[in-house]
This record gives C-alpha cells, sequence and structure tokens, in this order.
C-alpha cells in the first residue's frame, strides 16, 4: 500500500550509498511505500536511484569547516523537501534535527555509535582535550535527542543509553542483508588467507595484525581506507606487510569476493570505550559470509561469537596470542568450516537486516500517525 508520508534522511558524513542508511534504511522505506528522499554531501550531484530521490549539497574540505558550514546548508535543503518525517545520522547535525522538530516535523537521530565514548579515541583532538569534549558534547546529545521524536540505534548498549532520556529509543542493530555477502562459489577456499575489510587504524588493531603475519604462514587480504598517511606509512614499514594484499578501498561485490578468497576474517579492535561494547557491522558481514570470525576478547563480542561456535575470541592487544588463533582455524579445516557454518546459521536465525526492517517500519508507522 502506498504511503503518502514524505520522508527524509539526512547525512553530511556518508556517501550516498552508504550501507546502512542507503541499502537498508532507505531501500526498505521505498518497499514500504514511502516517498524516500536523500541529503547528502558528497558533491556527486543530484540523481534518483532505485526509488530514492537524492539531494546533493555540495562538499566542503576540511573537517572542522565542514562540522561548521555544512549543517546550515543541509538544514536549508531539508526544508526545501518539506518531509513529515526527518531522520538523521551524524552527530553535527543534531542543531539541525532541533531546528526542524521545532518546526512541525518528527525527528529520528540515528545514532550509529557512543559518540562521547568514540571521543576519547579520535585521534585528530588533542589527548588534554578530549574528556572535556566527551562531557560537554554528552550533555548536548542528552539534551538534543530527549527533544526529538525518536532515536534509532545501532545497537543494545547505544539504545539503553538514549532510553534515559528519550522514550522512543529503538533498537536497529546494523545487521547484514540477506545473502549479500554469500560466497557464489560451491567449493570453500582451502588457502591460508585471511581478510580484514573496514576503516584501517591504530586502534582498530592494525598494528597487531600485521605483526602477527611474521609468526604464522598466512597471508592477509586488506582492503579500505587508511585513517591517515601517518598510518599507512606505519604498517608499510612492517615487516608482517610483505604478507599483505592491499586492494584498496573496494566495492560490495568486491568485498564478496575478498570473503570467498579467505578463510576467516579478523576483527582485532583495541580496548577502547567505544569498542567494548560496540557491535561492528563487520562481524555480522564476515559470519553471515560462512567466514570463522577473529576478535578481540570483549564480553559482548564473545557472548556473539564463542557462544554460537562462530569465532576465537583473544587478547587483541597480544600478536602472539593473534597468530594462535590464526593457526587454530588454518591448520584445522573442519574446524573452521563448522566455525563458519555456525555463524552463517546465527546470521539467518537472528542477526539479519530483514528483523530490523520489520521494527523501522513499525517506528516509522507510529511517527507518520501521530497527528
Amino acid at each position: 500500500m502506498q504511503h503518502q508520508a514524505r520522508i527524509a534522511h539526512l547525512t553530511t558524513v556518508h556517501q550516498r550509498h552508504d550501507v546502512r542508511i542507503f541499502k537498508k534504511e532507505c531501500l526498505s522505506l521505498v518497499d514500504l511505500g514511502y516517498e524516500v528522499h536523500l541529503c547528502v554531501a558528497d558533491g556527486r550531484g543530484d540523481e534518483r536511484i532505485e526509488g530514492v530521490s537524492i539531494h546533493d549539497i555540495g562538499v566542503v574540505s576540511g573537517r572542522f569547516k565542514r562540522m561548521l558550514m555544512q549543517p546550515w546548508k543541509m538544514w536549508r535543503a531539508a526544508r526545501r523537501i518539506e518531509a513529515v518525517v526527518y531522520h538523521f545520522h551524524d552527530p553535527e547535525l543534531l542543531p539541525v534535527g532541533m531546528l526542524l522538530k521545532i518546526g512541525g516535523a518528527r525527528v529520528i537521530y540515528d545514532a550509529h555509535e557512543d559518540v562521547p565514548r568514540a571521543v576519547m579515541s579520535k585521534y585528530w583532538i588533542r589527548p588534554w582535550l578530549r574528556k572535556l569534549v566527551s562531557v560537554v558534547f554528552e550533555r548536548f546529545e542528552n539534551f538534543g535527542a530527549a527533544r526529538l521524536s525518536a532515536v534509532a540505534a545501532a545497537t543494545p548498549h547505544i539504545a539503553r543509553r538514549f532510553l534515559q532520556f528519550q522514550p522512543r529509543s529503538v533498537e536497529i542493530n546494523n545487521y547484514p542483508l540477506k545473502g549479500e555477502l554469500e560466497s557464489t562459489s560451491s567449493t570453500p577456499t582451502i588457502a591460508r588467507t585471511l581478510c580484514y575489510v573496514g576503516g584501517i587504524g591504530l586502534i582498530r588493531g592494525a598494528v597487531e595484525m600485521i605483526q602477527a603475519l611474521e609468526l604464522v604462514d598466512a597471508r592477509l587480504i586488506l582492503a579500505g581506507p587508511f585513517e591517515s598517511e601517518s598510518t599507512e606509512r606505519i604498517l608499510r614499514s612492517l615487516p608482517g606487510w610483505a604478507k599483505v594484499d592491499y586492494r584498496g578501498v573496494v566495492s560490495r561485490e568486491e568485498v564478496r569476493r575478498i570473503f570467498s578468497q579467505s578463510r576467516a576474517g579478523l576483527l582485532f579492535f583495541h580496548p577502547e570505550p567505544n569498542h567494548v561494547d560496540a557491535q561492528p557491522n563487520k562481524m555480522f558481514e564476515y559470519m553471515s559470509a560462512g567466514l570463522p570470525v577473529l576478535a578481540s576478547d570483549f564480553p559482548v563480542w564473545r557472548a556473539l561469537l564463542e557462544d554460537n561456535g562462530a569465532g576465537i575470541c583473544v587478547d587483541p592487544m597480544s600478536p602472539s596470542d593473534i597468530a594462535t588463533a590464526i593457526n587454530a582455524v588454518l591448520d584445522n579445516v573442519e574446524r573452521s568450516a563448522l566455525m563458519g557454518e555456525r555463524g552463517r546459521e546465527a546470521v539467518a536465525t537472528r542477526f539479519q537486516w530483514q528483523f530490523e526492517e520489520k521494527k523501522l517500519g513499525l517506528l516509522y508507522s507510529e511517527l507518520v500517525s501521530v497527528g
């Protein structure tokens, strides 16, 4: 049934084809019959894709200039759409969300991460300033969230935090799309190949993963953007880099190809405040592709992986422990195949986007029906 409600997603940080924003949320809402608009700031122009009208406000170079200038350009673009529901995805758009709410719209804040905790690990904020920024932003974020219509939280931990201030805080987990990354090959690889796909940074365990390669007979397919040029220089200087096959920033189809060429997926984030309670999308994507997951030993991650028999958790700060886990998987083909199958089954029955889509649809139905 066709809804008459016009809705708009807003982002100044993410690209138009972002998996959570476009491929999951926007396309799900198109399927539910909404008129969907997506406002971005990637400089690629306006277009219409798969039923979503995309509006581009243009690029502004520099992180701080973006934070100062883009929200107001986004506010003007959003007002022109005249949506019933606005759904924004970046903390810097909180003032925009509050202004749209004051103007009579229903507004959802999509909290992708626990920002106050994430601030404590941001390399571009001076270490002595991080605590102050974290405290000030948390108070502002809580103030804003309480005055919006709803919060869509990407993890249970984030949802619990916002429930203290916003009673309509809904857990919309970032689970994989059904079948998107499953291998089309009926013959699993037996090569001693591992993979890591995602943002490449020091606190995401890049150094420890590459150091572990020095201790094992294996190669690592690495794909994704480096957090900085200095990080790339550090990693390329390590002896283990000789065993790295760096693919650059890749498409979703190439991600599927990488998974099909790998025996296990790596995820060794450091025990930073924003990591220990996170549910990285990559973990579930590895599982959906039938890959055992070798990951950091955080309680939440251990419950997801080892309790489901889908992976091994070790100290992410220890290259030798990482190497031991790698050998445990690569030296035992039957064990790794069983882990992969259990991970795939867990995603199919519990950790799949189709379950989150229903919660998203219910949230929109409630907001649209509010007179």
